[in-house]
C-alpha cells in the first residue's frame, strides 16, 4: 500500500499534517504500548475461500454465500474461530457428502466461534458453508493515517444522486478490513486461494484477483462474473471493484496488463501507465524472479480511502493517479508514477511474500518504497533516484516521533500505527544502505533467494537477514541489530584538519545522539590535483579521528561519498569547499548538500557563484530549490539572475520550473513583466496558468479576478489552487459556488490547504444558509479526522470564525445582527458537536 503521507504531493500530504498533530498528542505512558503483540497464533489454516456475492445499492449491503476450506495447522481441533465484522449470519453448516449439516456458533458482532461436527487433524481438511448479509456502512471501526476508513465495503455514489461522480462499488482489506465482507481468518499469515462470484447489473465491468473464468447472464439485467485464483494468497489481499470502467488491454509477455479507467479518461490510459510491462520487466530482471502471478491489472476508483493498494494482479489506485493529458504537462515522478511504481513491487514483496504479521510490515513496506528510488534511477537517471530517496530520508529526519520507534516493532498502540514514516521512508533508506553495503550483485542475489525460499508463504525481516548473509557470505546481525530492531539514527558531525608539515588530512567523526553508537561503513573521497581518491571506514565508536597521507591539500573531503547514510549530519565544510563539491562531486545529494549549506551565504561570490549556476542546473528539482531561494533582495544577486529566471520562464523544458520562476519574478512587482504572465495564462500547463494568475494579483488583484473567470471553464491542479486562493482573499460571495465546488472536490489534504482561505472568505458572507452549509462540511471533515487531532485544527479556525461573526453583529443593523448573531450561535454549536463526537 502507498501511504505516503510516503509521497508527498498526495498520500502522505495528508499524513504529514495529522502525523504533526497525533505526535504531539501520543502520551508516552500509553499503556497499549506495553502490550506484546505476537505473531498471530495459527490453529487452523486457510485452504480455499469460494464466495457468491451480490449487492444491495439501496442499503449498501453484501449478500454473500461461503465455501471456506480449512485444515488444522497442527494440532488436533474441534472449533474455528472466524473473524466477521458487524454481519447477520443466517446459516453455518460443514458441508458432508454434499449435504449441509448445521454447526453451532457463538457471534459476538467481530468474530465467530464455531464448534465444529468432530476433531479433525492436520491431514484432513474441511469445508464450512456459510450465509450471511455484510453491512460495511452500519460498522463502527477507525482507519489511520494510512487508510482513513476501515469498513472493507464501499458503495460510492450508489444512488446516483452527484451527477459528476460515478456508480462504483470497491473493496479495501489492508489490514484487517476483508472480514467486514466475508468471513475469513483475517491475519497477514494466512494464505487461501479464492474463487469470487459476483452478480452486477450487466453494464457494469468487474475487476478481482486472478482470473475472469466465465460470465453468465443472471435474469433481470445482472451477470454474474467468475475470478480465480491458481495461487494462495492472503485475505487481505482480496478485491472486488464493480463499475462503468473502460479496459486498456496492455500485455507483458504472454500475461495481460490491463488497466481500468473511467470512460472520460480512457483516452490517456496509455499515457498513465503504458510503462508497465517495461516496469514489470525491469522488477522481473533485478530480482531474478519473474512476475509470478497470471495477470496484473490496475484500476483506479472514487472516494478511496488510501493512495494504493497492491491487491494480488489487481492493484486499486487513488483517482489522483488519473489524469488528463494536460495534467501529465505538469507531472513529476513522485506524481503517480512513483505509486505505481510501488505497488507493482509489492506483487512480490507483500503478496508472493508476505509479512507473517503486522510487526514485521518492513518486508512488505519498506520493500516498496524502495522499489521506487530504484525505478526512479533506472528510467531517469541517478539525480531522480537520489532526489527521491532524498525525500524519503527528510521525512523520516523530519518526523518528530519517528526516532523512538523500531523499525521491527512488537509494541505498538494499534498494527495501523505500523503504516508510517519509520516502516515506509525509513525502512526504504535502510534498504538502500543495505544494497551500498553488499553490493548491487549480492544484494540482488540475496532478495532473489528469500523471495524463493518463502515463496507463496510468509517471511519476517530475520528470513531476509539469514538470506543475504547466505549469499553474501557477511555477518549482518550488528546492521539489522541497529537499523531493523533498534530505533533512532546517528546524529553526526564532522570537522577536518590538514597538517601541511606532514600532509596529512585528519577527519574527525562525532555521533552526538543520545543512547547507542552507531557502526557505520562508508566511503571517503578525497579530491586532489583534479583526481578523486576513495577510502572505505567503518566508524565502530561515539568520536573516531581519521587519519589520511595525501600529496597535498584536497579541495574537497567528501564523507559518506556515495551519500548513503540515514544521519543527520553536520558537515563542518568551508564555503569553498562546499562550492567545489557543487561543481565536482557527482551525484544529486553532493549538488543539494552544498546548495543547502550556502543559500544563506549569498553575499560571499563562492555561494553566489552556486546559486546562480544552480538555475542552470541538469536536475529539475534543483533549478526548481535554486529559483525559491535565489536572493533577489540582494541587487548584485538580482542583476545576474533576472536574466536567466526570464529565460526560465519561456524556455525551460520542465512546467513546475517555469511556474517557480513565473512566481519568482511575481513576488518582484515589475510591470515590465506583466505581458510575459499574460503570456504565461495561455500556456497549456494548469501550473504555469496558475503562476501566472499568482503573479499578476501581485500587481493588479481587480485585472487578475476578471482574467480567472475566463480560467474557471478548465482548470485542474496549480490553477485550481490560484483561483481558489484569489478568490479567498479577494472575491466575494459570487466567487462562492467555485471554492465550494473546488473544495468540495479536493482531496482531504487539498481541503486542508484551502480551508483557512475558504473559512476567511464566510467571515465576508451574510447569507446565513450559505455559511452554514460550509460550516457543516468542516465539521463533517473534522469529525472524518478526529484521532489524527485534526478536529483541533478546525475548531481553533471556526471560533475565529465565530469571533468575527460575533465583532461584526456589535456594528450592524437589526436585521443582520440576527442573522450573524444566529451564524454564530451555529459556529458554537458545531464546535460543541465536534468536541462531542466519537
Amino acid at each position: 500500500m502507498i501511504c505516503n503521507p510516503h509521497k508527498i504531493s498526495f498520500v502522505f500530504g495528508l499524513a504529514c499534517f495529522i502525523a504533526s498533530v497525533t505526535n504531539a498528542q501520543t502520551p508516552a505512558d500509553n499503556p497499549a504500548l506495553k502490550i506484546y503483540r505476537a505473531t498471530p497464533t495459527k490453529i487452523n489454516d486457510l485452504v480455499n475461500t469460494k464466495l457468491d456475492v451480490r449487492f444491495d445499492y439501496a442499503k449498501h449491503y453484501l449478500y454473500g454465500k461461503e465455501w471456506v476450506t480449512l485444515k488444522p495447522h497442527f494440532y488436533p481441533t474441534d472449533s474455528l474461530t472466524l473473524d466477521a465484522k458487524g454481519m447477520d449470519i443466517s446459516n453455518i453448516s460443514v458441508v458432508k457428502n454434499g449435504k449441509n449439516i448445521p454447526l453451532k456458533y457463538v457471534y459476538d458482532s467481530l468474530q465467530l466461534k464455531i464448534s465444529l461436527d468432530k476433531k479433525y487433524t492436520s491431514a484432513e481438511n474441511y469445508t464450512l458453508y456459510l450465509s450471511y448479509t455484510a453491512k460495511p456502512d452500519e460498522l463502527k471501526v477507525k482507519g489511520s493515517a494510512a487508510i482513513n476508513d476501515a469498513k472493507g465495503l464501499y458503495f460510492i455514489n450508489s444512488n446516483g444522486a452527484d451527477k459528476n461522480k460515478p456508480i462504483q462499488i470497491w473493496t479495501q482489506g489492508e489490514t484487517e478490513s476483508s472480514s467486514a465482507w466475508f468471513p475469513t481468518i483475517d491475519k497477514p499469515d494466512q494464505k487461501t486461494l479464492q474463487e469470487i462470484s459476483m452478480t452486477v447489473p450487466s453494464k457494469y465491468v468487474t475487476l478481482s484477483n486472478g482470473k475472469l473464468i466465465s460470465q453468465k447472464p443472471a435474469g433481470d439485467g445482472l451477470r454474474t462474473d467468475t475470478w480465480k485464483m491458481d495461487k494462495p494468497n492472503a485475505p487481505y489481499l482480496f478485491m472486488m471493484a464493480v463499475g462503468d470502467f473502460k479496459i486498456y488491454k496492455d500485455k507483458w509477455k504472454d500475461k495481460e496488463v490491463n488497466y481500468y479507467l473511467e470512460p472520460a479518461y480512457a483516452p490517456f490510459a496509455k499515457q498513465i501507465f503504458g510503462f508497465t510491462p517495461e516496469l514489470i520487466g525491469f522488477y522481473s530482471q533485478k530480482l531474478g524472479l519473474d512476475f509470478p502471478w497470471n495477470k496484473y491489472s490496475q484500476i483506479v476508483v472514487r472516494d478511496y480511502v488510501s493512495g494504493a493498494m497492491e491487491n494480488t494482479t489487481a492493484t486499486l489506485h487513488g483517482e489522483y493517479v488519473q489524469k488528463t493529458a494536460r495534467e501529465m504537462l505538469d507531472g513529476n515522478y513522485s506524481q503517480g508514477e512513483s505509486t505505481i511504481a510501488h505497488e507493482l513491487f509489492h506483487q512480490w514483496f507483500g503478496d508472493y511474500v508476505t509479512t507473517e504479521s503486522w510487526s514485521n510490515l518492513t518486508v512488505n513496506e519498506s520493500f516498496a518504497d524502495f522499489s521506487e528510488t530504484l525505478w526512479a534511477e533506472h528510467r531517469y537517471g541517478k539525480d531522480e533516484g537520489g532526489a527521491h530517496i532524498n525525500e524519503n530520508r527528510l521525512a523520516y529526519l523530519n518526523s518528530r516521533d519517528a526516532r523512538t520507534k523500531n523499525l521491527v516493532r512488537f509494541h505498538y498502540a494499534d498494527k495501523e500505527d505500523m503504516f508510517d514514516v519509520v516502516t515506509y521512508q525509513k525502512g526504504g533508506c535502510i534498504l538502500n544502505m543495505l544494497r551500498n553495503y553488499l553490493g548491487e550483485d549480492a544484494f540482488f542475489a540475496g532478495l532473489n533467494l528469500y523471495l524463493r525460499q518463502n515463496a507463496l508463504g510468509n517471511g519476517e525481516a530475520q528470513q531476509l537477514r539469514l538470506a543475504l548473509e547466505k549469499v553474501s557470505g557477511k555477518d549482518l546481525n550488528w546492521f539489522f541489530n541497529q537499523w531493523y530492531y533498534g530505533a533512532g539514527h546517528p546524529e553526526l558531525k564532522i570537522d577536518y584538519k590538514w597538517d601541511e608539515a606532514s600532509k596529512t588530512q585528519f577527519v574527525y567523526l562525532n555521533q552526538t545522539q543520545s543512547g547507542q553508537t552507531f557502526t557505520l561503513p562508508m566511503a571517503i573521497d578525497f579530491y586532489v590535483t583534479g583526481k578523486k581518491e576513495r577510502r572505505q571506514v567503518w566508524m565502530k565508536d561515539k568520536a573516531d579521528t581519521l587519519s589520511f597521507k595525501l600529496a597535498s591539500k584536497p579541495n574537497l573531503v567528501n564523507v559518506d561519498g556515495d551519500k548513503v547514510l540515514l544521519a543527520q549530519k553536520t558537515d563542518n565544510k568551508t564555503n569553498e569547499e562546499f562550492v567545489f563539491q557543487y561543481f565536482n562531486a557527482p551525484l544529486y545529494l553532493d549538488r543539494w548538500e552544498a546548495m543547502n549549506a550556502l543559500m544563506g551565504k549569498q553575499g560571499d561570490a563562492g555561494a553566489r557563484k552556486v546559486i546562480l549556476a544552480a538555475l542552470k542546473d541538469k536536475y529539475y528539482g534543483l533549478r526548481t530549490l535554486a529559483i525559491r531561494n535565489v536572493n533577489l533582495n540582494s541587487d548584485e544577486v538580482k542583476q545576474a539572475a533576472l536574466p536567466e529566471l526570464t529565460n526560465i520562464t519561456r524556455n525551460d523544458p520542465n512546467n513546475t520550473v517555469k511556474a517557480a520562476a513565473i512566481i519568482a519574478l511575481g513576488k518582484l512587482k515589475n510591470p515590465a513583466d506583466l505581458t510575459l504572465f499574460r503570456n504565461a495564462l495561455n500556456s497549456q500547463s494548469y501550473a504555469v496558468q496558475g503562476a501566472a494568475l499568482n503573479a499578476l494579483a501581485v500587481q493588479n488583484p481587480d485585472d487578475a479576478l476578471k482574467l480567472a473567470k475566463g480560467l474557471e471553464k478548465d482548470n485542474k491542479g496549480t490553477l485550481t489552487q490560484s483561483i481558489v486562493m484569489l478568490y479567498t482573499t479577494k472575491g466575494s460571495e459570487a466567487e462562492l459556488p467555485f471554492v465550494t465546488k473546488a473544495f468540495n472536490e479536493a482531496g482531504p489534504q487539498a481541503k486542508f490547504n484551502v480551508m483557512q482561505g475558504y473559512i476567511s472568505m464566510l467571515g465576508k458572507i451574510n447569507d446565513t444558509q450559505q455559511v452554514n452549509t460550509r460550516v457543516d462540511a468542516f465539521k463533517k471533515l473534522a469529525i472524518q479526522y478526529k484521532q489524527y487531532g485534526v478536529d483541533q485544527y478546525v475548531m481553533g479556525m471556526l471560533g475565529e470564525l465565530k469571533a468575527q461573526k460575533q465583532n461584526q453583529a456589535k456594528n450592524a443593523d437589526a436585521a443582520l445582527k440576527t442573522q450573524l448573531d444566529a451564524q454564530a450561535d451555529y459556529i458554537a454549536k458545531a464546535i460543541d458537536e465536534i468536541k462531542a463526537a466519537k
